[in-house]
């Protein structure tokens, strides 16, 4: 089994010529089931989560608004999305799906979610595409619930992982970790329990000793018992938003480096995608579908 969250919900509908790309939530399934990587049997369709999860890590007035579609206007442009019913379904589901996938990875040793990696999202309120932060919530559910001592959230995404970091300010269990380009969104940065901040045009070989200078020694430090990875693939040269100057096979070297560690240490791991935002759609599915291929082969299934 190679547990995947999916709904076609995910692809939320967005008015033409909006820049983030929803079309990679229909066409990753489509290709990873063309490729091989994943069977029809392994996909699975996560309900709406209930509230008191999400309670835990957003404060009850700002989720509440969401959910009742009465959010300002100066939120929802923070947000990038037109608040709709549609979005509330679509945010849930993708929170559960990732503490569903958590679940799973326990017994598979790893799992994923198609969307997710909403990282921007904080305890009172959405930006950047990112309404409820899903590895917020299902990190805060698995401490919560006895599933795990210590969580580490691994967030490769080249933009910071602000809301996470505000989520988790003061929370032991779980450490924050991201590493991004430092003159990139968000603009006023949170304190995560440790940031890697990365200069324009960062090469992969700059990237990647940079990780793997960092990543073993934080999981000896750590000990963490459970890793949930932000695998965004905007770190690429040709990401309209990145900054960074790093090649797909950089970025497939980045996934197969995360994987590998947590294999080697026994720690699960849970996967959400992340962003991505090259102009051709091809670049982002192929190096999504990376992760994925990498994650076959390092999980041997």
């Amino acid at each position: 089994m190679f547990p995947i969250a999916f709904h076609p919900v995910f692809k939320y509908p967005v008015p033409e010529g909006h820049r983030f790309p929803m079309d990679k939530y229909e066409l990753l399934p489509l290709q990873l089931l063309r490729e091989g990587i994943a069977e029809e049997s392994d996909f699975f369709s996560p309900e709406p989560i209930d509230m008191p999860p999400v309670y835990a890590v957003h404060e009850r007035a700002y989720a509440d608004r969401f959910m009742a579609g009465t959010l300002s206007r100066q939120e929802i442009r923070r947000i990038g999305f037109e608040q709709t019913p549609l979005l509330v379904e679509r945010e849930l589901r993708i929170a559960r799906g990732t503490v569903d996938g958590a679940l799973k990875a326990f017994e598979t040793g790893i799992a994923f979610n198609i969307a997710g990696g909403t990282h921007h999202a904080s305890r009172d309120a959405g930006e950047g595409f990112c309404m409820i932060n899903d590895h917020a919530v299902a990190a805060q559910y698995l401490v919560d619930h006895g599933k795990a001592s210590q969580v580490l959230i691994v967030d490769l995404d080249v933009h910071q992982g602000n809301g996470t970091a505000d989520i988790f300010t003061g929370e032991p269990r779980v450490f924050t970790f991201s590493m991004h380009a430092k003159n990139n969104y968000p603009f006023r940065k949170k304190q995560s329990d440790l940031d890697v901040e990365l200069a324009d045009r960062t090469d992969d070989s700059t990237y990647l000793k940079l990780l793997a200078d960092t990543l073993p020694g934080l999981i000896d430090r750590v000990k963490p018992d459970f890793i949930f990875y932000q695998a965004g693939v905007d770190i690429l040269a040709t990401d309209k938003l990145g900054r960074l100057s790093c090649t797909i096979s950089g970025c497939r070297q980045r996934d197969e480096m995360v994987f590998q560690t947590a294999k080697e240490h026994g720690i699960p791991v849970q996967c959400s995608m992340g962003g991505g935002y090259s102009p051709h759609i091809k670049t982002i599915i192929d190096a999504h579908a990376n992760t994925y291929r990498v994650a076959r082969q390092v999980f041997c299934f």
